[in-house]
Formats: C-alpha cells, sequence, structure tokens
C-alpha cells in the first residue's frame, strides 16, 4: 500500500527539519571549505518547514477527506 502525498510530505518535510535542527546546533565547530554546516542546517530547517505545510494543505484539502 502506498503512503498519500500529503502524508509523505509531511513525513519528508519533519525529517528535513530534524536533521537540519541537528546540524545548525551541533555541526557549528566543523570547518568545511565552501559553506558552513550550520548554514545548511538552518536552510534544511526552512525547506522541512515548508515540506510540512505544504503536507499538511495537501492532507486539508484531499478529496480522502472531505466525506
Amino acid at each position: 500500500m502506498r503512503m498519500a502525498t500529503g502524508r509523505r510530505e509531511i513525513l519528508w518535510g519533519i525529517s528535513c527539519s530534524v536533521l537540519g535542527f541537528v546540524l545548525w546546533q551541533f555541526a557549528t565547530d566543523i570547518d568545511t571549505p565552501i559553506i558552513t554546516l550550520s548554514k545548511v542546517g538552518v536552510v534544511l530547517l526552512v525547506v522541512g518547514i515548508g515540506g510540512v505545510l505544504y503536507g499538511s494543505y495537501l492532507v486539508a484539502t484531499s478529496k480522502e477527506h472531505k466525506k
């Protein structure tokens, strides 16, 4: 059985947000040549929150829940 698109987006958004939060909090001491991992963490956190919001919108507007 396949997962619904909205729920999949929510799960993807939560996982990106958690990974972004971990990078943002704990990767500040790691030096990389191009971009810092804490900045990547902030970007992942924002993208993950956007994914959760988009998935919530898909779940709220799906035809299955309008019965």
